[in-house]
């Protein structure tokens, strides 16, 4: 192959369109200004439609198309109607990102059937049949990026957590299943699995001396990441730099589960 005929890894998503789901904070609103920073025009996917007008706007001022979508994952007829409506107003999905989540902090002999079905609705429930709705799109185009948001709990056991662990080793195993079912479609679904990220969602824990400084003493690089940290490796599997990349988990976590 002559120099000039090499092809060099291609990290960049101009005309691609991604929906983000959970986008209004955290890893979902970085993860939707990473996608838009590197071309993609994105549909965010709010549990409140009213709500992430500043993230609209800073989208915009990127020169990207955005829209908000009414997207409470644990409503199925909210889940298709929003894929619905992105298929309209774009005429392709390109990327998902399967971003919801919540992890109450509860002792196993304490968890109620209501925890357990608010856990498993939104972290496993919600994450298969937005992949679904977003996958039968995805099969028509013939190719598409599925990235689902797993944790380190998916393969370690965090204290307090047991139901929150059981939905994210579920979404890993997940992952593995719709990449080998969809490979035949041109569809890489992979999963981005982080430790403890400063966010909206760990600020209640992390705020805490005595825990922040239990969460450093387990990661051998010795801090906290922050949500852009994640969002790259969100940018990294939906581009096509890593279009031979299918099933996998990307651990995110300063080395914890190296120990």
């Amino acid at each position: 192959m002559k120099k000039s005929e090499q092809e060099y890894p291609n990290f960049m998503l101009n005309g691609k369109v991604a929906i983000v789901t959970g986008a209004a904070r955290g890893l979902g609103r970085a993860c939707a200004l990473a996608l838009a920073h590197e071309g993609a025009d994105i549909a965010l996917g709010l549990r409140d439609v009213t709500t992430a007008a500043d993230l609209e706007q800073e989208i915009k001022a990127m020169g990207r198309k955005v829209i908000r979508l009414q997207m409470d994952v644990s409503d199925l007829q909210q889940i298709n109607a929003a894929v619905s409506r992105v298929v309209k107003t774009f005429g392709k999905i390109n990327i998902l990102v399967n971003n919801v989540g919540i992890a109450p902090d509860n002792p196993a002999e304490k968890v109620t059937e209501k925890d357990f079905d608010n856990t498993v609705n939104l972290n496993l429930k919600g994450t298969f049949f937005t992949a679904q709705a977003v996958g039968k799109q995805m099969i028509k185009q013939g190719s598409g990026r599925i990235i689902n948001m797993s944790s380190q709990a998916g393969f370690i056991a965090l204290e307090n957590e047991s139901v929150y662990c059981m939905t994210k080793a579920g979404v890993n195993h997940l992952t593995k299943n719709l990449a080998s079912e969809w490979a035949k479609y041109n569809i890489n679904v992979n999963a981005v699995a982080p430790t403890f990220i400063e966010t909206p969602g760990t600020e209640p824990w992390l705020k805490d001396r005595d825990f922040r400084q239990s969460v450093l003493d387990r990661i051998p690089l010795g801090r906290i990441g922050k949500p852009m940290e994640v969002a790259g490796a969100v940018v990294f599997l939906a581009s096509d730099a890593a279009s031979l990349i299918t099933g996998e988990i990307m651990l995110i976590d300063g080395g914890w589960t190296t120990r």
